[in-house]
């Protein structure tokens, strides 16, 4: 893993959390948009080398919607910048993780993405990214 790449917020409103995230970093989000598979709005923020990403629930079966209603507004995941996603996925899965996803998918903000999940990586919900035209 060669970086935190960003920290998930999951978010009821991504207007109003828009406008508070801005106040608090003292800079606007670069870029905003839907990320229809996974039943996301997002919304990112650039604070020096890693990003702030924001997401709201499109609908009420969305990952962000049931986190909300379990645990309500907060830090959602970290995710890792990787060379490529889907031979990071093969390492954890070699070392003994969970995956959610076995193939990585395609992500916001051009990445490729895939979950480990949460039982085997102490509670925290940690995502694994890679630029588009870098997996293979």
């Amino acid at each position: 893993m060669n970086k935190i790449e960003h920290i998930g917020i999951a978010v009821k409103d991504i207007e109003v959390s828009n406008q508070l995230f801005s106040k608090l970093l003292n800079t606007q989000p670069y870029k905003t948009e839907a990320v229809e598979s996974e039943g996301v709005i997002t919304s990112f923020f650039m604070v020096g080398e890693t990003k702030i990403e924001l997401l709201q629930a499109t609908h009420p079966d969305s990952a962000i919607a049931k986190f909300i209603e379990k645990k309500g507004e907060g830090i959602h995941h970290i995710a890792f910048g990787v060379d490529d996603a889907n031979n990071e996925i093969s390492r954890l899965l070699g070392e003994g993780f969970e995956m959610i996803h076995q193939i990585a998918k395609a992500g916001a903000d051009n990445k490729m993405i895939a979950f480990a999940h949460p039982k085997s990586t102490n509670g925290v919900l940690t995502e694994v990214c890679s630029d588009r035209d870098q997996a293979s």
